[in-house]
């Protein structure tokens, strides 16, 4: 039985890597008690703002035995999607690397859908479900206890290899596999990436008041902007990258391969964002994450960063 969980685990990792993932690793499924009580402090605190959605299915968010009936494994994989280009150069208006290209979501899922597909006929019947930022499941921590990086002070996961500009998701499902463990922190005493946040939400190392977040404010809050924000946001319209783009170990990223990832013609041409209608905001980002804000979010990001 122990070889079969192997040749397993050797098959899942080998179909994710032909699929075109950086990297995958695998934990036991089973309850996060040391970020269960975590989470229930970061949430006592509000650091989550109106982001009540983080406090929803809050026993479902820590063990994902209750997401897939008779898990035993969750497989974690990562995607690259740092560009060629940095389009924030000297940009008046700037967007996070990760919204450059096609929507996420539906990029990685039509990929781990294709890989539950080829492990289904592999090994056979599987109950299983993929996530791809979209359900309860702290993808951060998955990862983390798989091996494919370590928490950083930003509280992003960083990987070795290939620094953080990555999306995470996962399959969870019914199978008995190898487990990886994790890795050590590599953060040393650098503090790069608090030292550099303009509106202080990284408040000491490993801790983040997600409410004071620059994307918080342009993606995720519905009302205005409070005036006390005026004058750090650096000209981020959507999202930010500050914190991953002083952290040395994005020295070591390379240009994302995938083909939906490279950037779409609108973020190319941003000198007719300001004139933009509802229209033409929903024609030129329909497939894109920029959506996600609402064009009245947009539009109120790009009228906070003026004078």
């Amino acid at each position: 039985m122990e070889i079969r969980h192997q040749l397993n685990t050797d098959f899942i990792k080998r179909t994710s890597k032909d699929l075109g993932f950086d990297f995958c690793g695998i934990s036991k499924a089973g309850f996060l008690e040391n970020e269960a009580k975590d989470l229930e402090q970061w949430l006592a605190k509000n650091y989550n703002g109106q982001m009540a959605y983080m406090a929803n299915h809050f026993d479902k968010r820590l063990d994902p035995r209750l997401l897939v009936e008779g898990a035993k494994s969750v497989i974690t994989v990562i995607l690259n999607y740092f560009p060629s280009e940095d389009l924030n150069a000297g940009s008046e208006l700037k967007v996070a690397k990760y919204a450059y290209g096609e929507d996420y979501h539906k990029v990685i899922k039509a990929k781990l859908s294709l890989m539950l597909t080829e492990m289904q006929k592999e090994i056979g019947d599987i109950n299983a479900r993929i996530f791809v930022d979209s359900a309860p499941v702290m993808d951060k921590a998955w990862a983390k206890k798989s091996g494919l990086g370590w928490i950083g002070k930003n509280t992003n996961i960083i990987n070795r290899g290939m620094g953080s500009f990555f999306f995470i998701a996962e399959i969870i499902c019914d199978l008995e596999l190898v487990y990886d463990g994790p890795i050590k922190d590599y953060c040393g005493t650098c503090t790069a990436c608090i030292d550099a946040c303009p509106t202080d939400a990284l408040f000491e190392p490993y801790k983040i008041d997600a409410s004071k977040c620059i994307s918080y404010f342009t993606i995720e809050l519905k009302e205005q902007i409070p005036e006390s924000e005026k004058g750090k946001f650096d000209n981020w319209v959507f999202g930010c990258d500050i914190c991953q783009d002083v952290c040395p170990w994005n020295s070591f990223s390379k240009p994302n391969q995938t083909a939906e990832f490279q950037p779409i013609d609108a973020l190319k041409n941003q000198s007719k964002w300001k004139e933009m209608t509802e229209e033409i905001f929903a024609a030129v980002f329909k497939d894109s994450p920029l959506k996600r804000s609402k064009f009245e979010g947009f539009k109120r990001n790009i009228q906070f960063l003026e004078p």
